[in-house]
């Protein structure tokens, strides 16, 4: 049976391939052209160790020089003697360039735009056939009549179609403005991706989800991959915006709540004179016990202060994280997003 293989670089650029029944993860990677690091090609020189970050694996024969034990259990492998079980998602030790690949360039169609709240745009494009994901990635969207371009989460599920996202309207922003003024259904839009760190791994842990504004997007394709999935244990969100009329997809997050057998979320405004029930910022609405002592895998998404003020937070609590996974975004820019997991 043939698997999806995910190949993230350090750069942040993910490739998608398809390994063929009984074909190793460096066999399905050259075929397809893209050359990952790999020297002997028989387990013994430990040149292509590459991180499982999800999926189920035949890990094949390698010797202790090329691979700990100790490496093993904390999901490395040789891409040479990988076979994969499932779909897996692998993290290789250099970047695409360096690999001699580089992003997938997409065109395809606006189909809507829509204003979610007074600060909130949502739109949606067709989904190219071949296009892949992992939950949490996003893509680099050119500005049509423009050299620039955005970097947006998608906050649309893998597989699902279309691909939905989640922006903040920013009044001289050069996307907004277009989604806002210029934006018509059939708009032909084009775009580079799938990229980034901030994804979802595998886990049998309980998820604590902390979203900064439009940092929700990521969290609603996670949620979505969960809910496909029927993860069965304790999932907390906490959603924080600046102003309440910046709340959005509450509706969509009420149906996760429903559907996920352990999911729950609540929000918070930092304004001060808000009339929302629950004022300042996330960490003073996360309950102790969602941490389970350090035994939960931690999501952090938003704007940078907020980022480091979870991090700072986290050391007043004397709590290790089993896992923390954060991205950082700041709004207009034209470089893509700075990602950190």
């Amino acid at each position: 049976m043939s698997h999806s293989i995910a190949l993230s670089f350090e750069d942040g650029i993910t490739r998608f391939v398809v390994a063929r029944p009984d074909e190793t993860v460096a066999d399905a990677a050259y075929r397809n052209g893209i050359n990952i690091p790999m020297d002997c090609g028989n387990g013994a020189c430990g040149a292509c160790k590459c991180r499982i970050e999800t999926g189920r694996y035949d890990a094949g024969a390698y010797i202790e020089e090329a691979l700990t034990d100790a490496e093993a259990a904390l999901g490395f492998a040789l891409a040479c003697q990988v076979r994969p079980e499932s779909d897996l998602a692998v993290s290789i030790m250099a970047s695409s360039s360096a690999c001699k690949t580089k992003p997938r360039i997409f065109e395809t169609t606006l189909r809507a735009v829509a204003r979610l709240t007074p600060t909130t745009i949502g739109f949606t494009l067709d989904r190219p056939a071949d296009f892949n994901l992992l939950p949490g990635q996003y893509v680099n969207l050119g500005i049509p009549g423009a050299d620039e371009q955005r970097s947006y989460s998608m906050s649309s599920a893998p597989g699902a179609s279309p691909l939905t996202f989640l922006v903040r309207d920013i009044p001289d922003g050069r996307m907004s403005t277009w989604l806002r003024d210029a934006a018509k259904p059939g708009a032909t839009m084009r775009f580079s991706g799938p990229a980034g760190a901030f994804y979802l791994r595998d886990t049998s842990r309980p998820l604590l989800l902390l979203a900064g504004g439009t940092g929700l997007a990521p969290f609603l394709s996670m949620l979505g991959q969960l809910a496909a999935i029927g993860y069965a244990h304790p999932v907390r969100m906490v959603y924080g915006v600046t102003n309440e009329a910046d709340l959005a997809m509450l509706p969509e997050l009420q149906s996760y709540a429903e559907i996920l057998p352990d999911f729950a979320f609540v929000t918070c405004v930092a304004a001060a004179d808000s009339a929302h029930p629950r004022k300042g910022y996330v960490t003073a609405h996360v309950d102790p016990a969602w941490l389970h002592g350090g035994d939960v895998d931690l999501y952090l998404c938003g704007p940078p202060p907020m980022v480091e003020a979870v991090r700072t937070w986290l050391g007043t609590q004397g709590i290790v994280p089993a896992a923390f996974h954060y991205e950082k975004f700041v709004p207009a820019i034209t470089e893509p997003q700075r990602r950190v997991a």
